[in-house]
């Protein structure tokens, strides 16, 4: 009798699955995993970073001149959403370990707009690359023929962000956007960056800007087109983890309604939120080093 009383009870703990001998022991292996996980993707990120830092050390003023194509206010937007998704992440926890199912609902939907909206951002940046030939693969960006004005779908704001705007002088000719095959492209502004700079270069830079004593615009091209291979590879695949993360979150919301979740059973909510609170963490280095690092040459 004893042996069936144990056996039901074990069979009616909400979430138990059969390969456990009780919740302890389930919820030590789901967290040993989703921690060795966690690991496998710092690796992972860790491989690229340790690429953007080899590139960076050799070709600092190219990578600066890349970051200066960016814009830190969607950046830096992007960073205070993903640091309040977190937020209402952890109350999610919160509140599916006291069986609050209304509260559970409302903060997973939440953390589900912040989600989207860091992707509508990212959507408008890459827009934007599109729209000034940043897109390091030739052919893929915005065709636009000499005489032709562009129609740039970039999102207006009442203040300039970029460096274009902090170093162009009143009254300067703007000069028309012209790519008629697609091409990755570099401005003015790039070059004269790297000529100030002559005198401070690194020998890998002057080997990789000047071909003999003369300044290479298509070597200094190239130089900023591995940022923006970087750039574009470690947002991307960072965009990936945070729709895979949307996908978690659709799944928690139905069985938060459900009522699935509660003091004895919420593993699943506690995996979901490291798993999110990660790709923010990846994020909160992301930005500085893509968006920050160089902006000072601007002044």
């Amino acid at each position: 009798m004893a042996s069936h009383a144990d056996t039901h009870e074990h069979y009616h703990q909400p979430g138990l699955q059969h390969q456990f001998e009780d919740m302890k022991q389930q919820e030590e292996s789901v967290s040993i995993g989703m921690w060795l996980f966690l690991v496998q993707e710092i690796m992972f990120f860790g491989g690229l970073f340790t690429v953007y830092l080899v590139f960076r050390s050799k070709f600092p003023i190219a990578f600066a001149a890349g970051s200066n194509h960016l814009d830190a206010f969607w950046g830096g937007l992007n960073t205070l959403v993903l640091i309040v998704s977190s937020l209402t992440m952890a109350l999610t926890v919160y509140y599916a370990q006291r069986g609050n199912r209304n509260m559970q609902v409302i903060m997973i939907v939440l953390t589900m707009l912040f989600g989207a909206t860091f992707l509508g951002v990212k959507a408008i940046e890459y827009t934007d690359k599109y729209n000034h030939g940043t897109i390091p693969v030739d052919g893929w960006n915005k065709k636009t023929k000499k005489g032709e004005k562009p129609e740039h779908a970039s999102i207006v704001l009442p203040f300039e962000t970029k460096v274009s705007a902090a170093e162009a002088k009143p009254g300067a000719e703007e000069h028309p956007y012209v790519n008629e095959r697609g091409v990755f492209q570099i401005t003015e502004h790039d070059l004269e960056l790297v000529a100030q700079e002559k005198d401070t270069l690194t020998e890998s830079e002057r080997i990789g800007y000047y071909s003999g004593d003369v300044l290479d615009p298509a070597k200094f091209r190239d130089k900023i087109r591995i940022f923006f291979w970087i750039y574009f590879v470690m947002t991307g695949l960072h965009a990936l983890h945070m729709i895979i993360g949307l996908g978690l979150m659709a799944w928690l919301l139905w069985k938060a309604w459900t009522n699935t979740f509660s003091a004895d059973y919420y593993m699943p909510v506690e995996m979901s939120g490291l798993y999110w609170h990660f790709v923010d963490i990846v994020w909160i280095f992301l930005f500085p080093l893509l968006y920050l690092l160089g902006r000072h040459f601007l002044h």
